[in-house]
C-alpha cells in the first residue's frame, strides 16, 4: 500500500471519501450527495439522501480518542440533548450503536465513524474573519455565547456520569504537566530561547495556581473545550453547539477563556468579555472572586494552542498561526508573572 500519509491532501480525501461511502452502509443510508465540508482534524461530510434527508458524517482521525472515550462523548451529547440544550442529534447505526469502526482499502488503519442529523443555520462567526458590524452585534453575540455556556455547565455540574464514562482532562497536568494533552508547548520550534524560558517560568506558576484553585461542581465538570464562534450555529432563534471532539473534564473558566482567546487583540474585546460574563451570570453564578482568575485560564489556553502547533508543525495552519500564538502567549505570560 502506498503510504497514505505521503499522499497529497486530494488523494487522501479521495480515499477517505471511499471509506465514508462504505460507512454509510452501516446506517443503510442511500445517499445522493456525499461532499466534504471539513478536513482539519477529522473529516466531516455532508450527506444528502435520495429522498432529501440531510446528515453530517464524521470520520475520526486515528488515535485521538479510544472507543470508550468516543462513546462517552456521544453519551454526553445525548444527555445534553435530553436536557433541552440544542446539540446535533445522534443517528444510531442499524444495530443501535452510537458509532461504527470501518476499514477500507487505501486507508492504513480502521477509523471511527458517527452520524448526526444535519444542523441548519450559519456559524455565529469565524475565527479567521473575526469581524462584527457594530459593538451591539458584538455584545449580542457574546451575551448569547455566555448563556449557552452557563446552561451547558449547569447540566454537566450535576450530571450522573454513566458507568464506564471516560474522557481526557483539561486539568493541571493536562494543561501544564510533563505531557500536556496537546503536547509539550515549550518545545515549539518557533520559540527563541528567551521566549521558551519565559513560558517555562509561567508554566511552573500556572501549574501551581491551577492546583491551588481546586475542583468542585461549582468550578469544574465536563466542558466543551472548543467554545468558539465557529462551533455555535445560529438558525433563527435557535443556537446549536457543535463539534464536541475536544470535550473533556475541565474548569468552567477555561471554557470562557476559550470563547475569548481569539479576540483578545481586538478593540472590542472588553465589550465581548462583559457581554459573555453577563450572559453567563443570568443562568449560573460566577462570583467576582472566581472571575479574578480569568487571566490564569487565558494563559493556560494560550499554552494549549502552542502545543497544538508544536504537534502539527508541518501544517499550513501551524506555520501561519505559530507567530501569533507565540506573541499572545508570551504577552499573557509576562502580564501574569508581572515581568
Amino acid at each position: 500500500m502506498t503510504d497514505f500519509y505521503l499522499l497529497d491532501s486530494a488523494e487522501q480525501m479521495a480515499r477517505i471519501r471511499d471509506l465514508a461511502a462504505q460507512a454509510l452502509t452501516l446506517w443503510e443510508v442511500d445517499y445522493g450527495e456525499l461532499s466534504l465540508i471539513k478536513y482539519r482534524e477529522n473529516a466531516v461530510f455532508k450527506v444528502v439522501t435520495v429522498t432529501g434527508e440531510r446528515y453530517a458524517l464524521r470520520i475520526h482521525r486515528p488515535g485521538y480518542h479510544s472507543n470508550a472515550a468516543l462513546r462517552s462523548e456521544l453519551q454526553w451529547i445525548n444527555a445534553l440533548d435530553q436536557s433541552g440544550i440544542e446539540v446535533p442529534a445522534i443517528v444510531p447505526t442499524i444495530t443501535g450503536e452510537y458509532f461504527a469502526i470501518i476499514s477500507a482499502d487505501g486507508v492504513p488503519e480502521p477509523r471511527q465513524a458517527d452520524l448526526f442529523q444535519w444542523v441548519s443555520g450559519e456559524p455565529m462567526g469565524s475565527i479567521e474573519k473575526g469581524q462584527f458590524s457594530s459593538l451591539d452585534e458584538v455584545y449580542s453575540t457574546y451575551h448569547r455565547i455566555g448563556t449557552v455556556a452557563a446552561r451547558l455547565h449547569n447540566q454537566a455540574a450535576f450530571w450522573q456520569l454513566p458507568e464506564g464514562f471516560t474522557r481526557h482532562a483539561w486539568d493541571a497536568d493536562g494543561l501544564t504537566g510533563e505531557q500536556p494533552f496537546w503536547g509539550p508547548f515549550w518545545e515549539f520550534e518557533m520559540l527563541n530561547d528567551e521566549q521558551r524560558q519565559l513560558l517555562l517560568r509561567a508554566r511552573a506558576k500556572v501549574h501551581q495556581d491551577l492546583i491551588a484553585y481546586g475542583k468542585s461542581p461549582e468550578t469544574y465538570s465536563m466542558i466543551h473545550a472548543d467554545f468558539v464562534v465557529e462551533n455555535l450555529m445560529i438558525d433563527g432563534e435557535h443556537i446549536r453547539l457543535i463539534d464536541f471532539d475536544d470535550a473533556g473534564f475541565g474548569w468552567h473558566l477555561f471554557e470562557l477563556a476559550t470563547a475569548l482567546y481569539f479576540i483578545i487583540n481586538e478593540d472590542y474585546y472588553e465589550t465581548a468579555r462583559n457581554a459573555l460574563i453577563q450572559g453567563y451570570r443570568e443562568h449560573r453564578a460566577l462570583p467576582d472572586e472566581q472571575l479574578k482568575q480569568l487571566p490564569l485560564f487565558l494563559l493556560a489556553r494560550g499554552f494549549t494552542y502552542l502545543g497544538w502547533a508544536q504537534t502539527r508543525k508541518e501544517t499550513e495552519t501551524a506555520q501561519e498561526m505559530g507567530p501569533i500564538f507565540i506573541e499572545v502567549a508570551c504577552r499573557l505570560a509576562r502580564e501574569y508573572l508581572r515581568e
